[in-house]
């Protein structure tokens, strides 16, 4: 019996060791933990950099990913919470369930809100990372830009200065023509709610996206 049979849970792995970005995810998700779902995970992935901000590190975290998904046979389904989904394909050819990677479903969730979308990085070195994803998903035609807040992903899941950061690039989105914001640092998670309360437009926080996803396919196999 496999595990999208057997209740086990969704393992949502945070591939940078920064703990406060975990706990803010797992904040985050609290309203899709109910009594009748599965269990939702979230882990820290302790070989990862305190924060992925470039390429290498995105690199870098590929097979301590693979890793411990061979090691969590009890997986309903996973859920790689770092916005440049660092190793989905090489966690889906070793893993017996489904995986999600938030940048994917992230911007599926948005272009199901809004004809066109708004992404906030991290920093400008994430831009051309995400680009680059963006054209393989062939979406890059929603997408009316991409503008960085230059924090740290520290800085976005622990700063004062966040959300007044959020709601002023938020905002250069909605003038470029954005009907819909993304949130694109795992780290953004705890400010979803209030930034979207700032903008009146529909806020996706991409872990919330990929899970629902995750939880879709997930009840329908049960």
């Amino acid at each position: 019996m496999n595990a999208l049979q057997n209740g086990g849970p969704i393992v949502v792995i945070n591939p940078n060791s920064n703990e406060a970005v975990t706990q803010g995810l797992s904040d985050a998700l609290e309203d899709f933990r109910f009594p009748s779902g599965p269990a939702i995970d979230c882990l820290t992935l302790a070989e990862g950099p305190f924060g992925i901000e470039t390429q290498v590190h995105a690199d870098q975290v590929v097979l301590p990913l693979v890793h411990l998904v061979e090691t969590r046979q009890d997986a309903a389904a996973f859920v790689i919470a770092c916005y440049s989904d660092p190793g989905i394909d090489a966690c889906r050819s070793v893993a017996q369930v489904p995986v999600f990677g938030i940048q994917e479903s992230g911007l599926l969730a948005a272009l199901a809100r809004g004809d066109r979308v708004g992404i906030i990085a991290v920093a400008e070195p994430s831009v051309a990372r995400h680009r680059r994803y963006m054209r393989r998903m062939g979406a890059l035609d929603r997408v009316v830009a991409e503008r960085p807040l230059n924090m740290t992903v520290d800085e976005t899941a622990r700063g004062n200065r966040t959300l007044e950061r959020l709601v002023e690039v938020g905002g250069q989105l909605i003038a470029d023509g954005a009907d819909a914001i993304i949130l694109g640092c795992a780290g953004m998670a705890r400010h979803r709610t209030p930034l979207e309360k700032a903008l009146g437009v529909p806020v996706i926080e991409p872990t919330q996206a990929a899970v629902a996803m995750a939880l879709g396919a997930v009840l329908a196999r049960s």
